[in-house]
């Protein structure tokens, strides 16, 4: 999955001459988190719903209301962005950007071109959003979670077995976490005709893989944010 699939293209951006309090009015009005600086088009900056709450006074400020607002309209995005901040290209994957957010704990991050122009924003949100469309869980896919051998073929074998029984794979994931020594853990989401199919197919996997989950998730009453 490349980052230009997935990020956000339309991207609200500032000046670096843009005031602090004329910044967030923007995050607010549009409920975002953060904005790129841009000047000419190019990336030069970053500023974040948490710059602005870092440069604001204290509430226990002994300023009155006129000279707060005075004080944010007079302090200008440069004087509190993320000057050359971290950005990645479109043509590369959203799986590095997920390990380069993760590794660097930030939610956001700029995306550019060859030449250093904004092309679009990655969030948090976006890569969760590309992860869920990988997996087909929204597709309505029953789940098998196995352990299969580490070796060449297995889950060629895996996947035979499903064909022979209808199925039709919408993903497949792998990964050596939690699985034991020289076995490796697989991830199946797969539709079929009918539930005797996947009955069937359950069976015969159980024959010569150790299953370890299988399901179809429940979407329809998932739990909710209180507001």
């Amino acid at each position: 999955m490349l980052i230009r699939d997935w990020m956000a293209k339309d991207v609200q951006t500032v000046d670096e001459n843009t005031s602090l309090m004329r910044a967030t009015r923007v995050m607010k009005e549009n409920n975002i988190r953060r904005l790129p600086v841009v000047s000419h088009g190019k990336l030069i900056g970053i500023i974040t719903d948490r710059d602005v709450k870092d440069a604001s006074p204290s509430k226990t400020t002994s300023l009155d209301i006129h000279e707060l607002y005075y004080l944010l309209s007079e302090m200008k995005v440069k004087d509190v962005m993320t000057a050359n901040p971290l950005t990645l290209s479109g043509d590369q994957s959203l799986e590095m950007a997920a390990v380069v957010m993760l590794d660097s704990r930030i939610s956001g991050i700029p995306v550019v071109d060859d030449s250093g122009h904004l092309i679009g924003l990655l969030s948090e949100t976006d890569v969760l959003r590309g992860f869920i469309g990988i997996t087909g869980i929204k597709d309505g896919a029953v789940q098998f979670v196995l352990n299969v051998p580490d070796q060449p073929g297995s889950v060629t074998k895996v996947i035979e077995l499903m064909r022979k029984h209808d199925g039709r794979v919408i993903s497949i994931l792998t990964s050596y976490e939690a699985a034991r020594e020289g076995m490796k853990r697989v991830a199946v989401r797969i539709t079929a005709d009918n539930n005797e199919k996947i009955d069937a197919l359950a069976n015969q996997l159980k024959e010569y893989f150790e299953v370890i989950y299988q399901a179809r998730d429940e979407l329809k009453n998932l739990p909710k944010k209180q507001r």
